[in-house]
């Protein structure tokens, strides 16, 4: 690890170094020789990036900053410098150099959260879950009657659900508040035993804030199978939080309540950059009740679910301060990852 002060001096000794080479330049020639040396692929600038590895954790955003700015302020002026030298040209001298390879496209990649859902999803495939999906628009009975919420618990007001208008036909339709109707569907056409994670969007009306969106990403886990215990989904709880955050990550179980699980719990993790616990989502072993809507005998099987927010383990991973950052389309903040 280098000390934050130690690599910030680097950057300025370094962006110092490239504004007096730049202000000394005066031709397209000297130009390029400085693009090599301070702008190209193994430039010196490029080469600030690693400091950000180097740094630790909880300084990282800082060294970042300092090395984008920098890396701004140089490609800006030298920018500047290209313009005004092409347009110094003179009759006897030629500033194109048409052999010159023409300058790349930028090209974009994957959404931050689709890279994290596949590091989830890789991570527990090593454990041996397989990867299950189902429809966002869902049914009454996937999202509430399957799930032994019953009709007058709160979760079902409209306030707290985005309900669609529909004909009388086809019944209540809303979009799903959590990816456990897609454990309903797995249990309906699977037998134990079952291994399952399940990446996808859900929908609630929150207020929105620095951890909440009305949309947001979760990861649900179902393991159903004989003399399956609480010690099998806090151990593997365990396990993805120090495999995926590192052996030093804070976690702890609060007791809880969901109409789905008995016991139930709330996962909780440390943010060192907020100095507090946030929850990453619940968890707890599938009632009874469920297995008894879906035909599978709660006498012969047991079973575990979790439901973890992925923006969440994403603001974690990578020090995000706010989670409206992965839908406002910044691409300053898209790049970074």
């Amino acid at each position: 690890m280098i000390p934050m002060s130690d690599a910030l001096a680097q950057i300025d000794q370094i962006a110092q170094a490239a504004r007096e080479e730049l202000k000394a330049v005066r031709s397209p020639a000297e130009l390029e020789q400085y693009r090599i040396k301070f702008l190209g692929s193994k430039g010196l600038l490029k080469g600030l990036s690693r400091l950000i590895g180097t740094a630790p954790r909880e300084q990282k955003p800082v060294v970042g900053q300092r090395v984008n700015q920098t890396n701004a302020e140089i490609e800006a002026a030298f920018g500047e410098l290209k313009q005004t030298l092409a347009h110094d040209a003179t009759g006897d001298r030629d500033y194109v150099d048409v052999t010159e390879p023409g300058s790349r496209p930028k090209i974009g990649n994957r959404h931050i959260l689709m890279k994290v859902v596949d590091e989830l999803t890789e991570l527990f495939g090593r454990m041996g879950f397989s990867v299950a999906s189902g429809p966002e628009v869902e049914d009454d009975f996937h999202n509430f009657v399957a799930l032994n919420i019953p009709e007058a618990h709160p979760a079902r007001d409209p306030l707290d659900n985005f309900y669609l208008e529909t004909s009388s036909h086809q019944g209540q339709l809303l979009l799903r508040t959590q990816t456990s109707t897609v454990q309903i569907r797995v249990m309906e056409r699977e037998k134990p035993p079952i291994r399952v994670v399940i990446p996808g969007r859900v929908y609630r009306p929150d207020t929105t804030d620095a951890t909440h969106l009305p949309m947001f990403h979760q990861l649900e886990a179902l393991v159903v199978d004989r003399n399956v215990t609480m010690v099998d989904l806090k151990s593997t709880i365990m396990q993805f939080v120090h495999a995926y955050f590192g052996a030093q990550a804070k976690v702890r179980f609060r007791p809880s309540f969901f109409p789905f699980t008995e016991p139930s719990a709330e996962v909780d993790v440390w943010f060192e950059d907020k100095q507090r616990w946030i929850e990453l989502g619940g968890c707890g072993m599938v009632h009874p009740n469920v297995f008894t809507n879906c035909k599978i005998d709660p006498e012969e099987n047991t079973g575990w679910a979790f439901g973890l927010g992925i923006e969440r383990i994403a603001m974690r991973k990578y020090g995000i301060q706010d989670i409206r950052s992965f839908v406002e389309n910044d691409v300053r903040f898209l790049r970074q990852f």
